[in-house]
């Protein structure tokens, strides 16, 4: 029996949860006894279904989206909806709609975005197992910022039915929990997940990246080199990472802008308005700059997983900040590659800050080999033994 009232009062100083489904139940199947959050820009038949924004305010989803459909058929009980970033376009989840979240380690401080509430939730125990959404890294950063692990599919392997995109080639659903175990259950429910033969070659890490890292970041990942206990290849991109990332945004910040286009201007922030004008207002001749700096990033991704068993790089350049600071704009540099090249990557914690707040190890590998990503990140964890349970934490 799951105790909504003890969730209730867990939830209420995070504010992880918009809302709970106090009918839920789970069955038999291989997520049997796990309860699972649901961002809100996933649909989960009869509750709300807002994707963070005023202007779906009252809209209620008619029917499951396709990986709640295969989680509940797996046994898990879907508890409720979580919070997020307005529209999935942001970086804090201090939304002007529903509320910021609390990041469970820190009162005051962001548990990342877009997907802040699945973050926070898992870490604070309020469920065993969370979805969120990755535009260019919404699952990661999050897990990230929390401390714990989330994984971020290929998106060809993951249905987008029932999802309220940002942007269709880049968004993709991914879950986030508290153990690689859990996160393999359910990324194997709800993905085409791969068993296919050893991935070979060195790991790879890229150099020149061109991203301000904090010290912290910058030690943390020299001691997960040491750790590796083999040969690290270094690669390099054309591009900056942080030009990288922003024409990734051009092309999200114009997707957004047609889907709104006819939203009223009071059911959207001034914060939102302001994002969304970027895309639109690119001229022809820097727009096709982007789109081809998208393409050529994606194959040479592509090329380098190819060669090697995966890249290693942190999962941020920074910890987890106070609500009170603006967002870092480089937050998505690392993680927006797995999205631009389809490829699917695993957060996990890689140590904690000097303010106490966690850092993520990111690992990018190749599309049907996700049993060897698993594998790879779990030699990784033994060794880090990172996981930290914070204070702010519902007992079971």
């Amino acid at each position: 029996m799951i105790d909504f009232d003890a969730l209730v009062r867990a939830n209420a100083p995070l504010n992880a949860f918009t809302d709970f489904d106090g009918s839920a139940e789970g069955g038999g199947g291989a997520l049997a006894g796990l309860t699972v959050g649901v961002k809100a820009n996933i649909a989960v038949a009869g509750m709300p279904w807002t994707a963070g924004c005023e202007v779906y305010r009252g809209r209620v989803a008619p029917k499951d989206a396709a990986v709640v459909t295969k989680l509940r058929a797996a046994g898990a009980a879907i508890i409720g909806m979580l919070n997020m970033e307005e529209a999935a376009l942001g970086a804090k989840t201090d939304n002007p709609w529903f509320g910021k979240t609390e990041n469970p380690h820190k009162t005051g401080y962001t548990p990342g975005g877009s997907s802040g509430g699945s973050g926070s939730a898992v870490a604070a125990g309020l469920c065993d197992i969370a979805l969120g959404t990755d535009t260019m890294g919404s699952v990661r950063i999050p897990a990230a910022y929390c401390g714990v692990y989330g994984f971020k599919p290929a998106q060809t392997s993951v249905s987008q039915e029932g999802l309220e995109l940002a942007e269709e080639w880049l968004d993709c659903i991914g879950p986030l929990a508290r153990s690689l175990d859990l996160l393999e259950s359910a990324a194997r429910v709800m993905t085409d997940f791969g068993d296919g033969d050893a991935a070979s070659g060195p790991l790879v890490t890229l150099a020149e990246t061109g991203v301000d890292c904090e010290l912290e970041v910058i030690e943390k990942f020299r001691d997960v080199i040491r750790l590796a206990g083999s040969e690290i290849a270094v690669a390099q991109l054309a591009h900056p990472l942080s030009r990288i990332r922003f024409a990734g945004f051009i092309k999200t910040s114009k997707a957004m802008a047609a889907h709104f286009a006819d939203a009223g201007q009071d059911k959207l922030s001034a914060n939102l308005q302001k994002l969304l004008t970027y895309g639109p207002k690119r001229s022809d001749a820097d727009w096709a700059e982007d789109q081809a700096i998208l393409a050529e990033t994606a194959q040479a991704v592509q090329d380098i997983v190819a060669k090697h068993a995966a890249i290693i790089l942190p999962t941020a350049p920074q910890g987890a900040f106070s609500h009170s600071e603006d967002a870092p704009a480089n937050q998505a540099d690392y993680t927006c590659l797995a999205n631009i090249a389809n490829l699917p990557a695993i957060s996990l914690p890689m140590g904690v800050d000097d303010a106490g707040m966690p850092l993520g190890l990111q690992i990018v590998g190749r599309t049907g080999h996700e049993a060897d990503l698993f594998q790879l990140a779990r030699e990784f964890d033994a060794k880090l033994q990172a996981y930290r349970r914070p204070d702010h934490f519902l007992a079971k």
